[in-house]
């Protein structure tokens, strides 16, 4: 009798326990597929929690809905919502940036002090407030990809020096709106929409949304960001330039800081040591909260937009509820962990 072909035994049927793990492995149950929803959406469940805020609140009291108060909402969220976008793409790269905010102060008070203090023209003053910011992410860039240091480490020495340089060149001292060119407060000024007055720092920042939106969505850079951010060696491996990426997304996110010190001066009138005190926290945890995972590769600065505004319906709607600043702090708190815990179980979806 002739032996059995070598083939044979590779075509012989796969034990019937294989099949029932295989099976059991790829069933489909309603959590699996909120999953893979939310993986591959991350915007989706920042948006039912706004939308929620946004009803309870209202109901809450009848002042939360008023055209004024969300103004003052979108007023308030301008700023962290800007910063929001530059943080947004160094996270997406698998870094963090905790000097966006002492950045941000940084280029308003150079633009006020070239203005008043220099003499300086208001689109000069302005050009040289964003130069600053600009100078800001290429120190950040270089100091990640050239010495190859962990960017939390960096950005928390540049926290540091970015304060320091902000109280040496304003020797602590504001600089008030009245004292400067028309066009460096312009931001501050509103136009009605929908019966709602919204700043032209609040259109900016939209505006800055749409375009970063564009760039990370339909551009090659924009796929290399997130490829970057979702595994840097195998980005290397296909090609990618992973160093040259990271030091673009920081020089984009310096240029973002410079004009968000533009829109800050509008809204505060002036520029200020001490605004935005907690801006670098505020940012992070819109970016949070808004659906970007803090491992990198994955989230979008429309979710970023609706974690800002989140926090900024939260804080509103619990001052008038009548709650203490201490718990305001505390629901942000707490909304911070749930998002991380949020991102940490959705990033177990199977590939």
């Amino acid at each position: 009798m002739s032996a059995p072909h070598p083939s044979a035994s590779l075509a012989a049927p796969t034990p019937p326990e294989v099949d029932l793990a295989h099976e059991f492995l790829n069933r489909r149950t309603p959590m699996t597929t909120v999953r893979a929803i939310l993986h591959r959406y991350p915007a989706v469940s920042p948006a039912i929690v706004l939308v929620v805020s946004v009803i309870v609140f209202g109901l809450i009291n009848g002042r939360f809905l008023a055209p004024t108060n969300l103004s003052l909402i979108t007023q308030q969220v301008a700023v962290i919502g800007a910063l929001g976008i530059a943080e947004t793409l160094v996270i997406l790269t698998a870094g963090i940036d905790l000097s966006v905010g002492s950045a941000m102060v940084l280029s308003s008070i150079v633009i006020g002090n070239a203005a008043t203090g220099m003499g300086m023209p208001g689109p000069v003053a302005l050009l040289v407030g964003l130069a600053v910011g600009l100078a800001t992410g290429v120190l950040n860039g270089l100091l990640v990809t050239r010495l190859n240091l962990p960017p939390f480490i960096v950005t928390l020495g540049t926290l540091s020096i970015f304060t320091a340089l902000t109280l040496l060149v304003s020797s602590g001292a504001t600089v008030q709106g009245d004292a400067m060119p028309s066009i460096l407060t312009w931001t501050g000024l509103t136009v009605s929409v929908l019966g709602v007055d919204i700043t032209y720092g609040v259109l900016i920042t939209l505006l800055l949304y749409v375009v970063v939106s564009f760039a990370l969505a339909r551009t090659a850079w924009g796929r290399h960001v997130y490829a970057a951010g979702d595994d840097k060696e195998a980005a290397r491996l296909t090609g990618i330039r992973v160093s040259g990426v990271l030091l673009s997304v920081y020089l984009v996110a310096g240029a973002i800081v410079g004009i968000t010190a533009w829109i800050q001066i509008g809204r505060d009138f002036g520029a200020s040591p001490n605004a935005a005190t907690d801006a670098n926290l505020s940012v992070i945890t819109a970016v949070v909260i808004g659906g970007t995972s803090l491992f990198g590769g994955r989230g979008n600065v429309w979710g970023t937009l609706l974690g800002a505004l989140i926090v900024g319906v939260f804080r509103n709607g619990l001052a008038l509820a009548g709650l203490d600043v201490l718990y305001q702090t505390l629901a942000v708190g707490i909304l911070v962990i749930v998002a991380v815990s949020i991102d940490q179980w959705i990033r177990k979806v199977r590939k």
